[in-house]
């Protein structure tokens, strides 16, 4: 499944990353202490985080993450959503909880 499939199927809103919608999405991590997710975000994987700062931008674009999924509503500061376009990385918004986000996630992606 795409980016652009899963923002569509989950309802998500876009933030970043229009030309990187075609990327697959393999799995999924939740988690928002950085160092953790830095050790464990699999690649090609939708992270979901309510971690909205140029950190969180850092650790998906070196963990090779499909995309970041706000969760929460989470805010995305100026300086993370600039970077983001730069990178064109994906980031999507949501305002449903990561727990319940993470469910439909997992029952889209198998």
């Amino acid at each position: 499944m795409t980016v652009k499939e899963l923002a569509e199927k989950l309802s998500l809103k876009i933030l970043a990353g229009r030309e990187s919608l075609f990327r697959e999405v393999t799995g999924g991590y939740t988690g928002d202490l950085l160092s953790w997710v830095m050790s464990r975000l699999p690649e090609n994987a939708a992270w979901l985080t309510v971690m909205g700062n140029i950190n969180a931008v850092a650790v998906a674009s070196l963990k090779d993450a499909a995309c970041i999924i706000l969760t929460d509503s989470a805010p995305f500061d100026a300086e993370a959503l600039e970077k983001a376009r730069q990178l064109d990385l994906p980031v999507l918004l949501s305002e449903r909880n990561s727990y319940e986000l993470g469910l439909r996630v997992a029952e889209l992606l198998g």
